[in-house]
């Protein structure tokens, strides 16, 4: 299941070794949350495995150039997900089973269809749960759209998931807003898959009886069934909105490859050059190996950048998907030092 997570979050759940310039406090406490940690059961939100977000406690670079309002601010974003079915299709499928539905092709007949089809089908979904409520009276569509959309699991995603587990692993999530979406390379690239990152933004109960919004990320896996394309794995991560500014370099693009792929690694050559366009963050540099490499971020809601892919340029001025393991180059690091 390694083979999902972008480099640089692969990275840091695998890391054995605290680096020694960590508080001390902070060191204890992870080593009691990684020991509660194998001792929890899964824990499955909205279809999908709620992953723990790679946060460590380094000592945050002082820097009179950060705003820290950056990462306080919601999303400002449009939604995305507006393919709404009508209406009628949703009455005569009300109170079916699953398997009792027929979708339309045309709603997983690509890979982006079935992104923005699946999240529009959720957006007013609504399982509210005893105690932690939002809004009056009815929901939204309430639970209707759940069939609909389990239908555009794969196969072997639904016998893994249930449909009854799959709609408990939405108790408390009332609406759901898809504000990011987009295709990123796979570490092992297999035949007839794709996968996409996402960010959703999703209104939630609480027990003050008011609404919440909580912001996720994502990666979503989907494979090609005959001519249609079906979700076969769904990973989340929840966006914290106090770590950030207070704790980490890795939450900022430009420390970030500087740190790992220049220190650890060794690998840049002169400057490096950032570019963003929207949410995308492009940060290239000269290699000393004498490849020119780029490294791709996402920026999220909550103000930090999220690494999601590695580039090296080939012959011909194109860039090749790679990965480079930050751990080796890490270890390598520490033994030159020793």
């Amino acid at each position: 299941m390694k083979n999902w997570l972008p480099p640089t979050i692969k990275l840091a759940l695998r890391k054995k070794r605290i680096p020694i310039f960590i508080f001390i406090v902070c060191a204890v406490l992870s080593c009691v949350l990684s020991f509660h940690k194998k001792h929890e059961t899964a824990i499955m939100v909205m279809g999908g495995l709620l992953e723990a977000q790679c946060i460590n406690c380094e000592e945050f670079l002082e820097s009179n150039a950060v705003d820290f309002e950056t990462y306080f601010r919601p999303s400002k974003l449009p939604v995305l997900n507006n393919k709404i079915l009508s209406q009628e299709f949703l009455n005569e499928n009300y109170d079916k089973k699953p398997e009792e539905i027929s979708l339309p092709a045309s709603l997983t007949d690509s890979p982006d269809n079935t992104i923005l089809n699946y999240f529009s089908i959720l957006r007013d979904a609504a399982n509210p749960v005893v105690g932690r409520s939002a809004g009056c009276g009815t929901i939204g569509d309430a639970m209707a759209p759940y069939p609909i959309s389990y239908q555009l699991l794969s196969a072997p995603f639904q016998k893994n998931l249930p449909y009854s587990d799959y709609v408990k692993t939405y108790e408390n999530i009332l609406h759901i807003n898809l504000i990011k979406y987009h295709q990123v390379p796979m570490e092992a690239p297999q035949e007839n898959m794709v996968r996409y990152f996402v960010e959703i933004e999703t209104i939630e109960g609480s027990a003050k009886d008011t609404g919440v919004f909580a912001y996720y990320y994502g990666f979503i896996d989907l494979e090609k069934e005959e001519n249609q394309y079906k979700i076969s794995d769904i990973h989340y991560f929840g966006e914290n909105f106090l770590c950030a500014p207070y704790h980490g370099w890795q939450w900022e693009a430009e420390g970030n490859v500087q740190i790992r792929y220049g220190e650890w690694c060794k690998l840049i050559k002169g400057d490096i050059r950032k570019s963003q366009k929207d949410y995308t963050i492009r940060i290239e540099f000269d290699g000393t190996d004498g490849y020119q490499y780029c490294i791709v971020f996402f920026q999220l809601t909550n103000g930090t950048d999220l690494e999601v892919a590695q580039y090296r340029k080939i012959s011909g001025g194109s860039w090749r998907p790679i990965f480079i393991d930050l751990e080796e180059c890490l270890e390598n690091n520490k033994k030159t030092l020793q």
